[in-house]
């Protein structure tokens, strides 16, 4: 579907969960997030603070981990390729299922679309478990309401442990 000429007023919003623990961390999400505004039909609407977070799965470093709202004009499939095109331009390789990575970037929500095919699910499927996404995306859009649970994210946060998700300093 083109969003541009499909006669909805407004482009699209996505959330997008960015992590990394390889590498500089900081320098990697700051020059993906610069690197996603300077694509056409992406807009930079919001980016949260850095967090410092426990990472998920084998032992690893610590994440360092943010949130952005995009508007876009391009569909979820389009979008998910552009995420993982922009992965791969900062080194990412996956060998591991929740292995340390340089980059990682989740689609979290596009608008209120749900979506279950096998290469995307939207919204994330791990989302509202999560509290490494939820803090930095209650951050910048708390109002957003998960279109499967029918919650805001101000209240998904407040039904996950946040005691491994710390600000990092000057973020």
């Amino acid at each position: 579907m083109d969003y541009a000429s499909s006669g909805v007023g407004k482009s699209p919003q996505t959330a997008i969960a960015l992590g990394s623990n390889l590498g500089d961390s900081l320098a990697t999400l700051e020059a993906a997030t610069a690197e996603l505004a300077t694509i056409p039909g992406i807009q930079l609407q919001a980016k949260s603070s850095w967090y410092i977070t426990k990472a998920v799965g084998p032992p690893q470093p610590d994440y360092l981990n943010g949130c952005i709202i995009l508007q876009v004009e391009m569909n979820p499939q389009e979008l998910l390729a552009t995420l993982l095109a922009v992965e791969q331009q900062f080194g990412r390789v996956r060998h591991q299922r929740w292995g340390a990575r340089s980059l990682d970037l989740d689609l979290l929500l596009y608008d209120d679309l749900i979506i279950d095919t096998p290469n995307l699910q939207i919204p994330h499927p791990r989302m509202q478990e999560r509290a490494f996404v939820l803090v930095p995306l209650a951050e910048i859009a708390p109002d957003w309401v998960e279109p499967i649970s029918g919650f805001v994210i101000r209240d998904l946060v407040k039904k996950v442990d946040c005691s491994d998700v710390h600000l990092l300093k000057g973020s």
